[in-house]
C-alpha cells in the first residue's frame, strides 16, 4: 500500500515506513551502505516498502528524521553513562514525558553490557581505575571491554600479575549479575540492571583469552605464556592451539593464502616477512602471481633496515586481517584436533 498523507495528517507510521523514508532522506550512498550491513529478508522488506512510498509532506519526513535523532542521542547517553543518566539528560531537554517515551522504546530493544561505561574509555584511564584491584576483577572487567583496549592494559600489568589476570580470564566460565554489579558499584558504575532474567552470564573461557592476545604485540603474549606455562601448562596448550600467529599462515590451504593476500598491501607483507622463515616465504611467493612476486621481492630489497616493533606491528595486522576473514566465513582456519580446512 503506498504511503500517502495529506499535509498536517498525524496519522500512525509503521517501524518498517519510517525506515524506508529514513533511506530516502539520507540519499543512496548512504543507504547502500546500510543495507549492506542487513541481511537479505530485511533489505527485501526495506526496499519493498521503498517501493510503495509516494511523495511526502515535508512534515513527515521532518517527524522521521527527528525520531532517529532523538533516538540516536538517547543510545549515545546510555552509552556514556547508564539509563539514568540518558534519562536525565532527556528530560531536561525534551521534557519528562517525550524523555520517557524514547528511553522506554531504547530499552525494549537495548540490552545494556556490563561495563559499557567504560567502552569507550581510554585504556589508561580504565588501568589506573583497576590496577590495584583484586586479579579476578581486573580479569572481569577485561572480559568486557574491546579487545583492543584489554590489550593495552594487559600490557602495563606487571609480568605476574599479567599472568594471572591471563589465566583467570581463561579460566572463567559464568558469573553472577550479583558479582558483576558489586564490582560495577567499586568502580562507581551507574548501570541500573544487568543480564534481566538470566541467572547467569555467560564471560570469559579461551575465546576471550584469545581475542585479547591477539591484539598484543607478540613479545608481551609471549611474555604471558611463558610465565603461565609454568603455573599451568594444559591451559597454555589449550590457549596455543586456539590462538593463530602471523607463522601459521603456512598451515593454511593455498587457496586460503591467496584470499588473504588480495587483502594485504605489498609492502605491509615485504615488512612482515623481514624475520619470516625461508619456508614461509615459499609459501606466500607461491600463492602470488609472477609479477605481484616481483613486486614484493623488489619491496624486501629496498626495505633496508628496520626496527622489529614495526615488523611485529606489521605482523599483527595481517593477523588481524587473517582473523577477519575467517569471521565473515570467507576463509577457515582449522583449530586443534581439526583435520581439514575447507575454503
Amino acid at each position: 500500500m503506498a504511503l500517502k498523507q495529506s499535509h498536517g495528517s498525524r496519522h500512525a507510521i509503521s517501524d518498517r515506513q519510517k525506515a524506508a523514508i529514513l533511506l530516502l532522506a539520507l540519499g543512496p550512498d548512504i543507504s547502500a551502505s546500510i543495507l549492506k550491513r542487513l541481511s537479505e529478508a530485511e533489505v527485501e522488506l526495506l526496499v519493498a516498502e521503498i517501493a510503495h512510498v509516494e511523495k511526502l509532506p515535508q512534515e513527515v519526513t521532518d517527524r522521521v528524521l527527528r525520531e532517529f535523532y532523538d533516538l540516536y542521542e538517547a543510545q549515545g547517553y546510555i552509552t556514556q553513562g547508564g539509563l539514568g543518566y540518558a534519562a536525565d539528560i532527556l528530560e531536561r531537554a525534551l521534557g519528562k514525558s517525550k524523555a520517557r517515551e524514547i528511553i522506554e522504546r531504547l530499552s525494549a530493544s537495548l540490552e545494556i553490557a556490563p561495563f559499557h561505561f567504560l567502552r569507550n574509555s581510554d585504556p589508561n584511564e580504565i588501568f589506573s581505575l583497576i590496577e590495584d584491584e583484586h586479579p579476578q576483577t581486573i580479569a572481569l572487567v577485561l572480559t568486557h571491554l574491546r579487545p583492543e583496549q584489554s590489550s593495552v592494559i594487559l600490557k602495563q600489568l606487571g609480568t605476574n600479575l599479567r599472568a594471572e589476570v591471563v589465566k583467570r580470564i581463561a579460566l572463567m566460565d559464568k558469573t553472577t549479575p550479583d558479582i558483576i554489579s558489586e564490582i560495577e558499584s567499586i568502580l562507581e558504575s551507574k548501570v541500573s540492571s544487568l543480564a534481566r532474567g538470566q541467572e547467569y552470564s555467560s564471560i570469559g573461557g579461551i575465546d576471550a583469552t584469545v581475542k585479547i592476545l591477539n591484539q598484543v604485540d607478540r613479545g608481551t603474549e609471549q611474555a604471558i605464556l611463558e610465565v603461565l606455562e609454568d603455573e599451568n601448562p594444559q591451559l597454555v596448550e589449550e590457549i596455543r592451539r586456539n590462538l593463530f600467529t602471523f607463522e601459521d599462515i603456512i598451515n593454511l590451504e593455498d587457496r586460503a593464502v591467496q584470499r588473504i593476500l588480495r587483502e594485504i598491501d605489498s609492502k605491509k607483507l615485504a615488512l612482515a616477512l623481514k624475520t619470516a622463515n625461508e619456508d614461509l616465504k615459499e609459501k606466500v611467493f607461491a600463492n602470488m602471481s609472477q609479477r605481484a612476486g616481483e613486486i614484493l621481492r623488489e619491496d624486501m630489497e629496498f626495505l633496508g633496515p628496520v626496527r622489529l616493533r614495526d615488523v611485529e606491528q606489521a605482523q599483527q595486522e595481517i593477523v588481524n586481517t587473517v582473523r577477519r576473514l575467517e569471521e565473515e566465513g570467507e576463509i577457515i582456519i582449522a583449530r586443534g584436533g581439526e583435520e581439514e580446512i575447507v575454503v
